[in-house]
């Protein structure tokens, strides 16, 4: 059987190989300390002078960070020690050395930002990364198998579109055949409506493009977004999928994650607090607290990272802003009827300042409807012709929402940026590595 260090306490007593890199290297006199890494975890090494023929002793006592070795020895438990055990070291076998004139760029004294991300194809092997990208996948593995137990059907849907989704100043043009023009999806959302109408209960999860140029912490160039869509559905029932798939991936990250949240430094009691039922408050009850607040907010106006945090701090957990003025919503948005200048729109704000998280509502059902609003926000029909005959060919009420990945990872881990919750961000001012 493969040895590895996550497995480390199915291999107590015995003697295995370790497959990996040297992540650091303590002398103590006649003592070696290696730390070894494989990719599932960290391992401490124990190599005794006196226990080793002494040309393996030389052997990891010039080892150079991030070199590639295999290791052979005997795994005990040692409660001091990373991970709770250890491993008697008694070969080591040098795959590759790193040299010593171009030592590994990142070594364990502080570096900048800046550096580090123009060194992320290595940074990566951190162990704060490490833990990221871990309670990354565990989100997307969450996403998928709540979707998947709760009756939706994957589709994928374009990352080539011919029109916007959610505005045209923020779309990446690219070059398609015979002088036509595509677009790099900003959603999967319209596309999600017709399979809808098929399906029933969908989603789709993919990249996502937005030429937003903007340089805060909440914002990528290209970043993962999951999409659920429901035909049937009220923004009632948006609201109640999107309450119960957060809870669920939080409890799904705390139980499989834990590790790794505290390597992070998070603060668990404040995710063990996102229970359901999460607060609800209208747009409008959001603008007076903001008021209240000091906020120069008027209603009407859309709410920037400042007001959502200012929002998000009242509440231990996520809570759910809906019906926002028709007027600042997406042209497919659909109008309350009791109350038309606010559409049936929801946004998930996380606490502790992380912002939204999820985005949606009911869409226009109304043929009619629809084509003013298309007309009205100036949109090409043309482009728009198979979205309109949703609405011809056995229309009903539908919704769903968006929620981004990145966004996600970011409040669950504490991170201050959202750059730190993907293997390689592309922002405004980078597109490398």
């Amino acid at each position: 059987m493969t040895f590895t260090i996550s497995q480390a306490a199915s291999f107590e007593g015995q003697t295995v190989t370790l497959r990996g890199w040297l992540y650091n290297l303590r002398k103590s006199g006649k003592i070696l300390f290696p730390i070894f890494r494989d990719g599932t975890g960290i391992m401490q090494g124990v190599v005794v002078k006196s226990a080793v023929p002494e040309e393996i002793f030389e052997r990891v006592k010039d080892l150079t960070q991030e070199s590639s070795v295999i290791v052979a020895g005997k795994i005990r438990a040692e409660a001091r020690a990373p991970g709770g055990y250890e491993m008697d070291v008694s070969d080591v076998q040098v795959v590759q050395k790193v040299p010593e004139s171009d030592p590994y760029p990142i070594t364990p004294k502080e570096h900048g930002i800046e550096f580090l991300m123009d060194q992320r194809h290595l940074w990566l092997r951190s162990s704060r990364q490490h833990a990221v990208i871990r309670v990354r996948h565990e989100v997307i593995s969450a996403v998928r198998g709540y979707f998947d137990d709760h009756g939706f059907t994957l589709v994928d849907t374009p990352i080539l579109t011919p029109a916007a989704c959610e505005g045209t100043t923020t779309l990446f043009e690219v070059d398609y055949f015979e002088d036509e023009k595509a677009y790099l999806t900003q959603s999967g959302q319209l596309y999600n409506e017709a399979t809808a109408m098929a399906f029933g209960k969908v989603y789709c999860f993919g990249p996502t493009f937005r030429a937003e140029k903007s340089k805060t912490r909440r914002h990528l160039t290209e970043f993962w977004m999951v999409e659920p869509e429901m035909a049937y559905a009220t923004l009632d029932d948006v609201m109640d999928l999107a309450e119960d798939f957060i809870a669920y991936i939080v409890k799904r990250v705390l139980a499989n994650r834990r590790h790794e949240l505290e390597t992070l430094g998070r603060d668990l009691a404040k995710l063990e607090k996102v229970e359901t039922p999460f607060p609800r408050i209208s747009y409008d009850e959001a603008v007076e607290r903001l008021q209240k607040k000091g906020s120069e907010i008027q209603w009407g106006g859309d709410f920037g990272g400042a007001d959502e945090t200012l929002i998000g701090e009242d509440f231990d957990r996520p809570v759910l802003v809906h019906r926002y003025p028709t007027a600042i919503k997406a042209f497919y948005m659909q109008p309350d009827p009791d109350r038309p200048e606010v559409a049936l729109g929801v946004d998930v704000l996380a606490p502790e300042g992380y912002g939204e998280v999820i985005g949606g509502g009911q869409r226009i059902h109304d043929l009619d409807l629809l084509v003013r609003r298309i007309q009205g926000h100036a949109l090409p029909m043309e482009a728009f012709n198979w979205y309109v005959d949703l609405r011809k060919y056995g229309t009903v009420p539908h919704g769903g929402f968006g929620m981004g990945i990145e966004r996600c990872v970011a409040w669950l881990c504490g991170l201050e940026h959202v750059r730190e919750t993907i293997a390689f961000p592309r922002m405004l001012y980078r597109l490398r590595p």
